[in-house]
């Protein structure tokens, strides 16, 4: 269970962006940050230590998509991956959650505020990951990214 002084930091995984957030857990109050660039699901390594230097995280969190009907896919595999690669990297723990829509609902947040459809330009990744980690903050599961995706 997390403590009240915590940050955290979470992640949407994807193959040319990932989004993050920040939060803290005693006010649930979560912050989307600025996506970092990825090659082929590669993050740019050096802007995500910038990222985890300037925020102190002491938990990680990456949502896995899962399909609809709970079934892992290629991409699910591939989030987790990631994760256990940033836990290794940052020797924080690292959890996963479920975020099954997370980006139609950034859309649709995106949208409401008066956003555009050309989302290369204007990325949803960020409101994705601030959404993973309210999810999280909601939930009493602690998945570690360890845990096989068979298992979720």
């Amino acid at each position: 269970m997390t403590l009240p002084s915590q940050q955290v930091l979470a992640f949407d995984f994807g193959t040319r962006r990932i989004g993050i957030a920040t939060g803290q857990p005693i006010t649930a109050t979560t912050l989307a940050l600025t996506p970092i660039l990825a090659r082929d699901g590669t993050p740019d390594w050096p802007a995500l230590d910038k990222t985890v230097k300037e925020w102190q995280p002491s938990i990680l969190v990456v949502g896995i998509p899962l399909n609809m009907d709970g079934t892992i896919s290629e991409m699910s595999r591939r989030a987790r991956r990631f994760a256990n690669r940033i836990q290794d990297r940052y020797q924080l723990p690292c959890y996963l959650i479920d975020e099954r829509l997370s980006t139609a609902e950034a859309k649709e947040i995106h949208f409401s505020q008066g956003g555009g459809t050309n989302f290369r330009k204007e990325s949803v990744d960020g409101i994705a990951a601030q959404i993973i980690l309210e999810s999280w903050f909601g939930s009493t599961l602690r998945i570690p990214s360890h845990t096989r995706l068979e298992d979720l």
